[in-house]
Formats: C-alpha cells, structure tokens, sequence
C-alpha cells in the first residue's frame, strides 16, 4: 500500500487548492445514496473517502458518515468539516484492508477508487463489506472503471499548464496506458519540476460481467448498474436502450454499481 499511499499524497498536494472542496459532484453522490438506498438509512460507511468531500456533504444530508482514507488528502477532512447539522463525520486516516470499524453500516460506498490491487484484493475488500459492514438490508454503491473507455484512451498523453485561478498550481504530464490482457489502466503523472520522478497508480477495470463474476462467493451480488446516473439493471436484465450503452462503450470512464448480500 506504500505506493498507493505515495501516488495519492503527492497528487493529492497538487491540486488540493482546487479539488479539496464540496461541489456538485458530491452533492450528485448524495442523490445516488438517497436514490439506492432509500428511506430509513442511518450509518454510511465511505471507503477511499480522498479530501473528505463527499464525506462531508453526505453528513451535511443528515447521515452519520465513518469515512476511511490511506494517503494524506485525509488531513484536509477536518477543515470542510463545517455545518454538518444532524449528520456528523467520523474520519479515520488508516487502509481499509486493515482498520477495525464498530458496528454495521446502512448503506457503504467507495467513490472513483475500487480496482487498485490485483482481482484478490478486490475480493478481499468485498468480503469485509459484506462480513463485516453491511447490514442485512443494506446497500453498497461502489464506483468501478469501465474498460471500453479506458482502452480508447490507451497511448494519451496530456500536458497541463499551471491555471492559478481555478487553484491548479503545478504544470503536469499525463500519460495513460491500457491492457488488454490484464484489463487494466496505468494512469502516470510527473511534475515538470521533477522531470525525471513518475507516480503511477494502475487500475484494474471491470466489464458488468465481469464484476458479477468476480462477485462470486464474496457474499454480495450486483443488483443494479447504473451509467450516467440511468439504470441498465444487473448481467441478464432486459435489454437496456441502446443510447444508455453506447454512453457505456464511448462516453463513461465508470459506472455505478448497486450491491446487496446475496442470498444464503
């Protein structure tokens, strides 16, 4: 987990002035948890929770938020902390494969983040979601990166400018590789103040079936998939319209899938 850590410390630095803040997009996340998980939830649990802002947001709509951070984006949590009303945060600084967490969670979501590590470690985190962490009737909403888009942009590279203003200081290059065997991205990043030092982070992807298979015997199912904020439903649903997979094949880099226990 060193270099994770190290990957999401360091970039988490270049563009905190920007990023570390809440915006539409958590509030979007808030209405996704709402949507899935319906009346009645209490405890949410946020794996990979970076800045904290979906965090604070989620507990600025009333829910007790635990949220779980390895790298060093965590020591921002604290400071968007503010006006939280009835909802209250609880943040730990710690590896999600490692903390101990009280108690069972209505609903557990990770946000742009599940796929580091190998097919065993995703497993290994899906069994102490549904062990361990969610409540019979709960829900998990777990992000997860879509390989169509991905492999359309292996061989890109990007050169991105310092833009003050919108609090982006630093003057970056990106270059993105995708595999076709292992069916995973290589996301590289370096400084143009340190030309000769990369931080790469890799991304295991996952087709919707894919997944359901890789949810195998992990206690949870897939229950729904949603691209674009529309439902397709599970592998083996109806057909869904072909606008919504077409924005699957070309247009999202992830979808949202909707997770429950599997039956006994």
């Amino acid at each position: 987990m060193d270099k994770v850590r190290e990957f999401y410390s360091v970039t988490g630095a270049w563009w905190a002035r920007a990023d570390a803040r809440v915006t539409e997009r958590d509030a979007s996340r808030v209405e996704a948890l709402r949507s899935h998980a319906g009346p009645g939830v209490r405890r949410v649990l946020e794996l990979g929770a970076g800045y904290g802002a979906t965090a604070v947001a989620t507990a600025r709509a009333g829910y007790a938020v635990t949220a779980v951070e390895l790298s060093d984006r965590a020591d921002h949590a604290a400071g968007l902390a503010t006006g939280l009303g009835a909802g209250s945060l609880t943040f730990h600084k710690a590896d999600f494969h490692a903390v101990r967490l009280d108690g069972r969670f209505d609903a557990v979501t990770y946000w742009n983040g599940f796929g580091i590590g190998a097919d065993a470690d995703q497993r290994r985190l899906l069994h102490r979601i549904a062990d361990h962490w969610l409540a019979p009737a709960g829900v998990a909403l777990i992000d997860v990166f879509n390989p169509f888009v991905w492999a359309g942009w292996d061989g890109d590279e990007e050169h991105l400018l310092p833009d003050p203003e919108a609090g982006y200081d630093h003057e970056l290059y990106e270059r993105t590789r995708f595999d076709p065997v292992t069916c995973a991205a290589t996301d590289t990043w370096r400084s143009a103040t340190e030309p000769g030092r990369e931080f790469s982070q890799t991304l295991r992807c996952y087709t919707p079936a894919d997944l359901a298979l890789l949810l195998a015997g992990t206690g949870l199912e897939l229950a729904d998939v949603v691209v674009g904020g529309r439902s397709i439903g599970p592998p083996g649903a109806p057909a869904a319209p072909s606008t919504v997979t077409r924005e699957l094949l070309h247009q999202h880099h992830e979808y949202l899938a909707v997770l429950r226990h599997a039956p006994a």
